[in-house]
C-alpha cells in the first residue's frame, strides 16, 4: 500500500486528538486511503462517504468482526437487508417526529429544568457529567420504559457492553461483567413487556423475538445515550467558543445551530463497513472482506460540500446535509429525539444560566476515535 503515503503516516494518537488537518490533507489527496493504523480503508470525501452508507450490498455491518454483535448479538445495527428490516420497523414508529413531539418532547423538557435547577445556585459545573449525561440516560430509560429501573441502573448496564465492546475491538476477550449486565438488561425488558409496561418495548415485541428484543434495547442504550451526550456538549462548546454566532433562543435557528455543530464535530466520528466483494472506490481497489470505515468527521468538512467547512456557522444554508447521523438503511434511529434532546437542552442552559461561558482553567477539547466530545466540559455563569 505504498501508494498512500498520508494514510501511512497517520497515527491512532492523531485520530482521537485533533484529526482535522490529517483529514484534510487526506481528504484531498487519498479521499480513499489505507491507514495500516486502522487495518483498513479510510473514506474521507462526502460522495464516497454516501456511496459506501447508500449500499449495503457491497458494505455491509454484517461480518463476524463487527465487535458489538459479538457482545449483544445480532441486532438492526449488525444486520443487512431483510433481516436488517425485520429488526428495525418495530422500532420505527415511536421515533418519529410526531412521535417525538407527542410523547417526549415533555419529558425531555422536565427533566432538563429539574437538572438545570439542581446545578443553578452552584455558578459553575462540569456540565457532561451533571446535565448531558444524565438527561440522555433519563430519556433512554423512559423510551425503553423498563419497570422498576432506575436511570443509574441503565447507566451501569450500558458502561458495562460497552466497556465489553471495546475489549472485543482491541481483539480481547469480553470483561464477565459484561454477561452480568446484558443478563440484568434482558431480565428487566422480559419482565417489562410481561406486564405490559414500556409500549416500545411490547410493541417490538409483537415481530420479534425476546432475545432480539433485548439486543436492540441496547442498541437503543448505545444511541441514546453515548451519542446524545456528546452531541449537547459539543453544541454548547461551539455556542460558547463563538458568542459572535449571536445565538438566540429562537427554535428554527438553534435547530440549524445543533446542525452545524454535528456537522462541525460529530459525535460519532466514524462507522464501520466490510466490503463483500472486489470493488473500486473512488480510486482504491478494495478487496472482499476488506474493513472500510467512514470518517463521518471527514466527510463533514468536505469543501465542494461544505465552503469554508472549518467554520462554525450557525445559518450554514446546507448544515443538515451533515451525514452525522448516517445514511442509507442505517440512518440513525433516534436522529429526531437525540436533536430535540440537543436542541431544548442548550435553550434552557442559555435561558437559565444567564452569562453561561467556558470555564479558562480547565481544558475543552473533543477526544475520540470513534465517540467524539470533550473528557469534561466546566462552565460558569453568573
Amino acid at each position: 500500500m505504498s501508494h498512500y503515503p498520508v494514510g501511512e503516516s497517520a497515527t491512532l494518537d492523531e485520530l482521537a486528538a485533533d484529526p482535522h488537518a490529517l483529514l484534510a490533507r487526506l481528504r484531498a489527496a487519498e479521499p480513499v486511503s489505507w491507514l495500516p493504523v486502522l487495518g483498513g480503508w479510510l473514506v474521507t470525501g462526502y460522495d464516497l462517504a454516501l456511496r459506501v452508507l447508500r449500499d449495503p450490498a457491497t458494505f455491509t455491518v454484517d461480518d463476524p468482526r463487527f465487535s458489538t454483535a459479538q457482545v449483544i448479538g445480532p441486532s438492526m445495527l449488525s444486520l443487512d437487508g431483510a433481516a436488517h428490516a425485520r429488526h428495525r420497523e418495530p422500532f420505527v414508529p415511536p421515533f418519529r417526529p410526531g412521535q417525538v413531539r407527542d410523547r417526549f418532547a415533555g419529558f425531555v423538557e422536565r427533566e432538563a429544568e429539574r437538572l438545570i435547577s439542581a446545578i443553578r445556585p452552584a455558578g459553575a459545573v462540569e456540565l457532561r457529567s451533571e446535565v448531558a449525561g444524565p438527561l440522555a440516560v433519563a430519556v433512554v430509560a423512559e423510551a425503553l420504559g423498563l419497570v422498576g429501573v432506575e436511570p443509574a441502573m441503565v447507566l451501569s448496564w450500558y458502561a458495562a457492553i460497552v466497556h465489553a465492546v471495546s475489549e472485543v475491538t482491541a481483539g480481547r476477550s469480553a470483561p464477565a461483567e459484561a454477561a452480568g449486565a446484558f443478563g440484568a438488561l434482558r431480565a428487566s425488558v422480559e419482565h417489562t413487556i410481561a406486564v405490559g409496561h414500556g409500549p416500545v418495548l411490547g410493541e417490538a415485541a409483537r415481530g420479534l423475538g425476546r432475545s432480539e428484543v433485548v439486543s436492540n434495547a441496547a442498541v437503543l442504550m448505545f444511541g441514546g445515550i453515548d451519542t446524545t451526550e456528546g452531541m449537547i456538549v459539543n453544541a454548547v462548546r461551539h455556542l460558547l467558543l463563538h458568542p459572535e454566532a449571536g445565538i438566540t433562543t429562537d427554535p428554527g435557528l438553534l435547530a440549524n445551530a445543533v446542525e452545524e455543530s454535528v456537522r462541525l464535530e460529530p459525535a460519532a466520528a466514524v462507522v464501520d463497513r466490510y466490503a463483500t466483494a472486489d470493488v473500486t472506490l473512488g480510486a482504491a481497489e478494495v478487496r472482499r472482506e476488506d474493513l472500510v470505515r467512514v470518517s463521518i468527521t471527514g466527510a463533514n468538512r468536505d469543501p465542494a460540500v461544505f465552503p469554508d467547512p472549518d467554520r462554525f456557522d450557525v445559518r450554514r444554508a446546507n448544515a443538515r446535509s451533515n451525514l452525522a447521523f448516517a445514511q442509507g438503511p442505517h440512518f440513525c434511529l433516534g436522529a429526531q429525539l437525540a436533536r430535540a434532546e440537543t436542541a431544548i437542552a442548550v435553550r434552557l442552559l442559555l435561558d437559565r444560566l444567564p452569562g453561561l461561558r467556558l470555564d479558562p482553567a480547565h481544558p475543552h477539547a473533543p477526544h475520540g476515535l470513534v465517540f467524539r466530545k470533550p473528557p469534561a466540559l466546566h462552565v460558569r455563569w453568573g
